[in-house]
C-alpha cells in the first residue's frame, strides 16, 4: 500500500472518500456487502460503484494487505493451510477447518511468531514475535472466504488461535473484533468469535468487558504451577491463582462459558491425579473443558501425546466432577496446520535481515 492509499477496512476513511467523490451512500453499502459479506472479491465489489469513480476509488483504496503465496489442502481431513505474505515480507498462516457437520472455522494469526514460547508449540519456538495490524488480521478472513466461496461455503466460526498470543497484540485484536461485529463491515455474529490466550488475566477481563458476547478460551494444560511453567514460560508471570480469579470475573461479566483448552501430554499432565487436581481447580467456575491431542514438533522431541484410553479416563473423572468435557481431534496434521504447528522458518531469516539492516 503506498502512502496515499487507505485500507478498505478503515470504515471512516472510506466514508470520507465516498463523500469527496460524491457518489451515493447506497453504492458504498453495495460494495461493502459484496466484499465483506458475500466475499465476491475486490473487482466485483468495485463494480458496484458508479462507472465514473471506479478507477479513482481503486487507486486510492487498498483491498488486500496480504498476498496468498501457498495453499495446502489436507489429504486426510477438511483442513486447508493458507500461507500469506505481509507487506514487510513476513509469512503468516491461516487455517480453514471443515468439519463433518458441514461447519467451517477459520483459525487466525494475530502475530508473526509468538513471544509466549510454549514448549509444545512450533510457532513459539520460531524466535520471532511481531504483531500484525488489524487489517492484516481481517484480510485473512476475506481471503479465506473468497476461497471458500468456490465451494459454496462460508466460515461460521472465527477463532484467534493461530500464530501469536492475541493479548500481546491487544489493540489490533480489539480493532479487528470491532470490525467483525460492525454492521457496515462483516456483521459477524459475536457468538461465533473466540479469542484464545495462554493466560494474561487482566487482558481476559478487559476483553470480556469490551465484548460481552464473544467467547474466551484459556490454554491451561495443567492445574499445577510447576508443570504449567515448564510448558508455558509466561506462566511464571501469571500464577494459577490469578488466572482462576480472572475466569471467575469473566463468568460474572459474561453469560458465555469459558473454554478450557488442555493439551494431553503423556506422563506430564495426564494422570488421574492431574484430572482430580484440575477438577478441584475448576470447581465453581462456568467452564467447558476441551482435551486436545498433542501434535509433535521437531523442537520438543521429548513430548508425546496421551493415548486415547488415558484421555477417555481423564475425561471420565472431569465429567464425574460435573464438567462438560469434550475430547477433540486435530485437523491438518499432515500439512503442519494443526495446533502448535504453525511455523515458518523463513520468518527467522527475514527478521535477521531486517535487524542487520536496522543496525547500519
Amino acid at each position: 500500500m503506498n502512502s496515499e492509499q487507505i485500507s478498505i477496512y478503515d470504515a471512516a476513511a472510506v466514508d470520507r472518500i465516498r463523500a469527496e467523490m460524491k457518489f451515493e451512500p447506497r453504492r458504498l453499502r453495495a460494495l461493502r456487502t459484496a466484499f465483506f459479506k458475500k466475499f465476491l472479491g475486490a473487482e466485483a465489489a468495485i463494480a458496484e460503484l458508479p462507472s465514473e469513480v471506479r478507477e479513482a476509488f481503486a487507486a486510492r483504496v487498498q483491498f488486500h494487505p496480504l498476498t496468498i503465496v501457498e495453499a495446502d489442502d489436507s489429504e486426510i481431513d477438511g483442513a486447508t493451510k493458507l500461507v500469506a505474505r505481509t507487506a514487510a515480507g513476513y509469512l503468516i498462516e491461516t487455517v480453514i477447518m471443515r468439519t463433518g457437520t458441514g461447519r467451517v472455522s477459520l483459525c487466525l494469526s494475530s502475530q508473526v511468531g509468538c513471544a509466549a514460547a510454549c514448549q509444545f508449540c512450533a510457532t513459539g519456538q520460531m524466535g520471532v514475535a511481531k504483531s500484525l495490524s488489524a487489517t492484516e488480521i481481517l484480510d485473512q478472513i476475506v481471503l479465506a472466504n473468497e476461497r471458500l466461496r468456490a465451494e459454496q461455503r462460508q466460515a461460521r466460526n472465527i477463532v484467534f488461535m493461530g500464530m501469536g498470543e492475541p493479548f500481546h497484540n491487544e489493540a489490533a485484536l480489539y480493532d479487528a473484533v470491532s470490525a467483525l461485529l460492525a454492521p457496515e463491515l462483516f456483521h459477524h455474529p459475536s457468538r461465533y468469535i473466540l479469542v484464545s490466550t495462554v493466560g494474561i488475566p487482566d487482558a481476559m477481563v478487559r476483553c470480556a468487558r469490551r465484548f460481552l458476547d464473544i467467547n474466551l478460551a484459556l490454554s491451561l494444560h495443567s492445574a499445577r504451577q510447576d508443570v504449567r511453567e515448564r510448558l508455558i514460560p509466561l506462566a511464571a508471570k501469571f500464577p494459577l491463582g490469578d488466572l482462576r480469579t480472572a475466569i471467575a470475573q469473566v463468568n460474572q461479566i459474561q453469560q458465555n462459558t469459558v473454554m478450557i483448552e488442555y493439551l494431553m501430554l503423556a506422563s506430564v499432565n495426564d494422570s488421574p491425579q492431574d484430572a482430580c487436581e484440575l477438577a478441584g481447580w475448576l470447581a465453581g467456575l462456568d467452564v467447558h473443558v476441551n482435551l486436545i491431542p498433542y501434535n509433535p514438533i521437531a523442537g520438543s522431541p521429548g513430548l508425546r501425546s496421551t493415548e486415547r484410553p488415558e484421555r477417555d479416563a481423564f475425561a471420565a473423572i472431569l465429567r464425574e466432577a460435573g464438567f462438560v468435557t469434550t475430547i477433540r481431534y486435530s485437523l491438518g496434521a499432515d500439512i503442519a496446520a494443526a495446533c502448535g504447528q504453525l511455523v515458518q522458518s523463513e520468518n527467522r531469516a527475514i527478521a535477521k535481515e531486517q535487524a542487520t539492516a536496522g543496525a547500519h
